[in-house]
């Protein structure tokens, strides 16, 4: 079975694409699929932690302001989490809808995390394509992710119940 997901950033960049279900829990959609058509890869604090060809499992929460991708190098090695902050996410039927703030988190095997993106933020702000109040709003949210990290209290259970190879 598959899931439309529709992933967009604004000012008007949509990535569409149909991914593999692996559990549908209503309110929490567990996916995989891979990277592709990156221009180079991400590597946070030195290291290099997803590149085209690395593979995802990854989880929508129905409501929720953030999804999370459990990433996995091509020879099947969790590399770590990568967490979008996101104004919405929304299921209608078999289609899922997101809207990316910009913002994400990867946080390493070891619980190490880092914020990214935050000059991605800021143009966003300087050029319009979000308000004052937007760009609070993604802070916030990434920030609860943050602290919620630094007491083990995220990512929610369900991410470990689940691997790439399911």
């Amino acid at each position: 079975m598959k899931i439309h997901l529709l992933y967009r950033r604004l000012p008007n960049r949509l990535l569409e694409r149909h991914d593999d279900i692996v559990a549908d829990l209503g309110d929490i959609i567990v996916a995989k699929s891979c990277f592709e058509g990156m221009l180079a890869p991400l590597r946070v604090n030195g290291v290099e932690v997803i590149k085209n060809g690395y593979r995802m499992l990854y989880f929508a929460f129905i409501g929720e302001n953030y999804d999370i991708l459990k990433v996995y190098d091509r020879e099947g090695n969790f590399r770590g989490l990568y967490i979008d902050v996101l104004a919405y996410t929304r299921r209608e039927g078999n289609t899922l809808e997101m809207l990316d703030l910009f913002l994400d988190i990867f946080v390493f095997p070891s619980g190490e995390a880092f914020l990214l993106d935050e000059g991605e933020l800021e143009m966003a702000l300087n050029y319009g394509v979000i308000d004052k109040e937007t760009l609070d709003f993604a802070y916030r949210v990434a920030r609860e992710i943050l602290e919620k990290i630094k007491r083990k209290e995220f990512p929610p259970d369900i991410v470990w119940e689940y691997d790439w190879r399911d």
